[in-house]
């Protein structure tokens, strides 16, 4: 497992660590520059600044887009660490000591989008890693933090935030979801599960930064309406993860969510012949027949076959 010191104010951290039910948050940079360090299910560590000067708390990272801050406000809402849009503009502006960004603007900015975080009472807070330095005023990396020199500053800080990640609760009826955890191996000494997945509002903008904002089936570039899809549904026992997912317009979705469109595992768009049969009008949408599907630049993230199998027999209407 990586880890990754991130450095904030104390005002974000504080006022997140008022606000217990969010289960996902969103460690926004002012600049849309790429962050490589972390992959899904690593731990994201918080350390205010001097003159406090503390690990407050971490959780686990689900994945890094860059997106308007529009676009992470309405994801992330109050998980961007402030009460209002306007109060995050002004927060941005706070880096800037000159060109300052005008509130009709939309400025691109980088999500470092997590979950389960867990905030740590002030007499339970760390100090920072061994020899920190000062002049790492994003953050630092550390590879392979159970090996590695400072696997012992590491390991209870580590025990602490995870331990306390919320809890998934299935009903009986959903117990397939159980399927979507995967074993990680021993961590300090005692093998715990961890989720490799990322959060619902984080699915969505991954989503539309993956597909370029486009609808998979359409093409179109309409991102008020799009919307995030999974092919085969969590609460069915699929993963929640890209390559079960599909950025879709609404309209789209709805149509094959409620099986009148599929996937095949041709990647070509399939229309049931029930849509004409039960919307005479549905000319537009059996125009789609056979029409190649836009895919993710990476192909790791491509829809899965296995889960467009599954639409295809169990969602998908044959006749």
């Amino acid at each position: 497992m990586k880890a990754f010191v991130g450095v904030t104010d104390k005002a974000w951290a504080g006022f997140l660590a008022q606000r217990p039910h969010l289960d996902e948050i969103n460690f926004w940079r002012p600049s849309g520059k790429p962050f490589r360090a972390l992959s899904p299910g690593d731990l994201f560590l918080f350390k205010t600044k001097k003159p406090h000067d503390r690990i407050v708390g971490g959780a686990v990272f689900s994945g890094t887009v860059p997106a308007p801050l529009s676009e992470a406000w309405e994801s992330f809402g109050e998980g961007n660490g402030r009460r209002s849009h306007e109060e995050a503009l002004e927060a941005i502006n706070g880096y800037r000591t000159k060109n300052k960004i005008p509130p009709e603007e939309d400025p691109l900015i980088r999500c470092i989008m997590l979950r389960d975080p867990v905030f740590l009472p002030e007499e339970e807070t760390f100090d920072p890693p061994p020899n920190w330095r000062y002049s790492a005023v994003q953050g630092k990396g550390y590879e392979d933090i159970v090996n590695h020199e400072y696997a012992g500053y590491f390991a209870p800080i580590a025990e602490r935030i995870l331990s306390q990640s919320p809890a998934e609760v299935v009903s009986e009826e959903q117990s397939t979801v159980a399927a979507t955890w995967e074993r990680s191996g021993p961590m300090f000494g005692e093998a715990r599960p961890t989720r490799h997945r990322l959060g619902q509002k984080a699915f969505k903008l991954v989503l539309l930064d993956s597909y370029e904002g486009r609808c998979a089936i359409t093409h179109q570039a309409l991102r008020p309406a799009l919307e995030a899809a999974h092919i085969h549904p969590v609460s069915e026992g699929g993963l929640h993860r890209l390559d079960n997912g599909l950025l879709l317009r609404s309209d789209v979705h709805k149509l094959f969510d409620t099986g009148y469109l599929s996937i095949a595992p041709d990647l070509e768009v399939r229309v049931s012949p029930r849509l004409h049969k039960d919307f005479p009008d549905a000319q537009e949408y059996a125009a789609l027949e056979s029409r190649p599907v836009a895919l993710p630049r990476e192909k790791a993230n491509h829809p899965s076959p296995e889960a467009l199998e599954w639409h295809m027999s169990t969602v998908f209407k044959t006749g």
